[in-house]
């Protein structure tokens, strides 16, 4: 027969297991599982940044979610090392959303991007703007200060006209099927609604980095 002293030993070593266990798994994070928190392309697609990680957003002006991914987003670049390349491409499921991905570059045209892309989404999602239409979108960017003509000359201009087709062709050849979606390496798609929050993708970002690294950026 066990002793009772003996028997609270045992029991007190197995809640210690226990907890060190626990403590491990979170030292270690959360388990992170293909076809669960990401998945990888059947074909993967060519990537522009040889030697690189090449990481892309797949987004839309006017999609809430992407404007609330945005802040986590921009924490996670700012942590990155050099061989980090990150480009957002606009997405349009639709013929009408057209107009948004030729503003994205027209405002790239001209030298805007940067410093006007998240105020169009503030626009949108804060104060109802609709920017729908060409004049609407005019109208809003020259209430920034930006020329009103030079703004219009780049947004119906051939090269961004084809940018803005080139971007749905290449979401299509992405197999993207809602935004924001991030796409590593030209194989690895993950998303908040993939991975199940804004932080777990996070994350999953973190892993799928040191993987393409350690596979020498494939």
């Amino acid at each position: 027969m066990i002793s009772f002293s003996k028997r609270f030993f045992l029991f007190c070593a197995s809640v210690a297991l226990a907890i060190s266990l626990s403590g491990i798994a979170k030292a270690q994070g959360p388990k992170i599982e293909e076809g669960f928190d990401y998945r990888v392309m059947p074909v993967p697609q060519p990537v522009e940044a040889k030697g690189k990680v090449e990481v892309i957003e797949f987004f839309w002006y006017g999609c809430p979610h992407c404007y609330d991914f945005e802040p986590e987003l921009k924490a996670w670049l700012k942590r990155q090392p050099k061989d980090v390349s990150f480009r957002k491409v606009p997405v349009a499921f639709r013929d009408d959303f057209m107009p948004h991905s030729q503003l994205f570059y027209a405002l790239e045209a001209i030298g805007k991007g940067d410093a006007l892309n998240d105020k169009v989404m503030y626009a949108m999602h804060k104060e109802n703007k609709r920017l729908m239409t060409e004049n609407e979108i005019a109208d809003w960017v020259a209430s920034q200060g930006v020329d009103r003509n030079t703004f219009l000359a780049a947004y119906r201009s051939f090269a961004v006209i084809s940018k803005a087709r080139a971007a749905r062709q290449m979401a299509d050849a992405y197999r993207i099927d809602g935004v924001p979606t991030i796409v590593m390496q030209g194989r690895y798609v993950t998303s908040p609604s993939i991975a199940g929050t804004k932080a777990k993708s996070i994350v999953v970002m973190d892993f799928l980095e040191e993987k393409i690294r350690k596979n020498n950026y494939k």
